[in-house]
């Protein structure tokens, strides 16, 4: 399962995330981001699923 969070993470980063850790704020957070602009939503996603 590691493998598809790491690719779900960074063609969709939402996405991967909340495969990591559920609805909540961490995705949202990260669904903002992305919205934004997709490079701090790609580095919040990889760095949420991958740092801690």
């Amino acid at each position: 399962m590691g493998i598809l969070v790491l690719i779900l993470t960074v063609l969709i980063p939402p996405l991967g995330v909340a495969m990591k850790h559920g609805l909540g704020a961490t995705t949202l957070i990260n669904l903002v981001l992305t919205l934004l602009f997709y490079i701090p939503g790609l580095i919040h996603g990889l760095y949420v699923n991958y740092a801690r």
